[in-house]
């Protein structure tokens, strides 16, 4: 990130920089200049409100995983899951202040950071990287390959100010962002839901369809339509983030399964899928966890890609995409869904 371009020690680098390693999608609104800032990907635009009850999935088989995009999400097997519900569309933003104003809940992004985190003397930690924030997709202003020239930590930024505190407010409608595992966790418990395997998840997204690796029609999913990260064509009409029910549900009657945020799952994550696997997996063990993109921590599955996805850059538009989750800090382009074992 440009903002950590100044971090003293490898340390910190390797906590932040790798914890805001996010894969991509993202759209434009009909904007003839590119994005120079994060708030250009706010979004005034309204959808007509999907219905938010949880959707019955009768379980069944299904072949989970690809060999066709990338390493870690194979190999294919067949898989079965059992049934479960899930949410028809993310959680929203109406739907986290709902919880927030019943429990008084502050988020993990809206807490000073422990500078323990850092594992270095408090004096080689930037101070702003101790203020409560977030991570945000803010446009570089060349062509890149680095992530790091995408993402800042932002002070001030968190599900109610998605953009910064000089950004909009979070739109109601539109999916909640910059949630850490904990946030999520305890939405999930005052729901009385559960955050879904990953096999449910992407049992759920695939909805009998037939595999694919192009990038969706721009009438379908949110996504990046253009050359990530500088030109966006928004030809599905979004620069950022839609609202929930904007585009059309699949099979299952089930909204955004892929593009728009990436989807936290409960599984631990691991690169690639244990071929045993088979019945209602539930992914590797705390202990043989791994992320080789941010080691030391024991990240979580996301699935489904994010409206940053561009074919150039990240082709995660799909259900079987995966990817390993930071659960201790949130971001502008990672959501969560609810999963329930017994009906409404």
């Amino acid at each position: 990130m440009r903002a950590l371009s100044g971090v003293a020690s490898p340390q910190i680098g390797g906590l932040l920089i790798l914890a805001l390693v996010f894969a991509a999608c993202g759209g434009t609104q009909n904007d003839p200049l590119p994005p120079q800032s994060a708030a250009d990907f706010a979004s005034a635009t309204t959808c007509p409100s999907p219905p938010s009850q949880p959707v019955y999935i009768k379980g069944g088989t299904f072949v989970m995983g690809s060999s066709e995009v990338y390493a870690e999400e194979g190999p294919p097997r067949e898989t079965q899951v059992q049934d479960f519900w899930i949410d028809p569309h993310e959680v929203t933003n109406r739907q986290f202040a709902q919880f927030v104003a019943a429990t008084d809940y502050v988020t993990v992004a809206e807490k000073p950071v422990d500078p323990a985190q850092f594992g270095v003397p408090v004096e080689q930690i930037p101070a702003y990287m101790l203020e409560p924030g977030s991570a945000v997709f803010t446009p570089p202003d060349r062509p890149s390959r680095n992530y790091a020239d995408w993402w800042d930590y932002v002070p001030g930024a968190n599900w109610r100010k998605p953009y910064g505190p000089s950004g909009p407010d979070a739109v109601p409608d539109q999916p909640v962002v910059h949630l850490a595992w904990d946030d999520m966790q305890a939405y999930a418990t005052w729901r009385r839901g559960r955050l879904p395997s990953e096999a449910e998840w992407e049992y759920a997204a695939s909805a009998g369809a037939s595999k694919y690796v192009e990038q969706p029609d721009p009438a379908r999913a949110n996504s990046w339509q253009g050359v990530f990260p500088v030109v966006n064509d928004a030809k599905d009409g979004f620069k950022g983030i839609a609202p929930v029910g904007c585009f059309k549900p699949n099979a299952f009657g089930l909204y955004d399964m892929v593009g728009n945020v990436w989807e936290v799952t409960a599984d631990f994550y691991r690169p690639g899928h244990d071929p045993a696997g088979r019945d209602n997996p539930r992914g590797p063990s705390e202990n043989d966890a791994y992320d080789p993109l941010n080691p030391g921590f024991t990240s979580r599955v996301m699935k489904g890609g994010s409206y940053l996805c561009a074919p150039n850059y990240c082709r995660r538009y799909r259900p079987e995409s995966r990817q390993g989750r930071d659960p201790g800090m949130g971001a502008s382009n990672v959501g969560f869904r609810l999963a329930y074992d017994k009906g409404p």
